[in-house]
């Protein structure tokens, strides 16, 4: 076997709209914080418990992050496929500290809305992978985002969006 495999798949509701911030050479990334939760029943109360995990997500690919900023808020669900990494940064009180987040890289990643916008039905968008098979649009037609296919981490441009 070859290497390693770092890779990522949440499915999970938003905590707050996403954030976007500009990058010193002028592209956008956005920052997300996506909740995920287990359910179970204590076997010796019967009583139901839930635990939330919050992911950070950052989206370096343009148009991934162009789609979450325009229709992607807090409360959505998302499917979101990444890589795990691990920075150091320093507070302002100059303490070093180290951040682990999903990271959905600039060619390559997914994010797929679920819950489409507003009218239920679910919209793709592919940031290049080998699995994606974002071409069909969501059951039902009518209203919804039509999913776009990506080759080489570019998205299809005549997408109306």
């Amino acid at each position: 076997m070859a290497g390693s495999v770092n890779k990522v798949i949440l499915v999970g509701n938003l905590g707050r709209d996403p954030e976007v911030r500009s990058m010193q050479d002028g592209r956008s990334m956005v920052n997300m914080s996506v909740a995920t939760s287990d359910t179970w029943r204590d076997r010796q109360s019967g009583e139901r418990k839930e635990r939330t995990e919050w992911h950070r997500v950052v989206i370096f690919n343009e148009k991934l992050a162009e789609v979450a900023q325009k229709y992607v808020r807090k409360g959505s669900k998302v499917y979101v496929e990444g890589q795990l990494a691990t920075r150091k940064w320093t507070d302002q009180s100059g303490q070093e500290r180290y951040t682990t987040e999903v990271v959905i890289p600039r060619f390559g990643g997914a994010l797929t809305m679920l819950d489409g916008r507003g009218d239920g039905g679910g919209a793709s968008m592919g940031g290049g992978g080998m699995d994606d098979d974002l071409s069909a649009p969501p059951a039902g037609g009518g209203g919804g985002r039509p999913a776009t296919r990506s080759k080489g981490g570019e998205l299809d441009d005549d997408i109306p969006f």
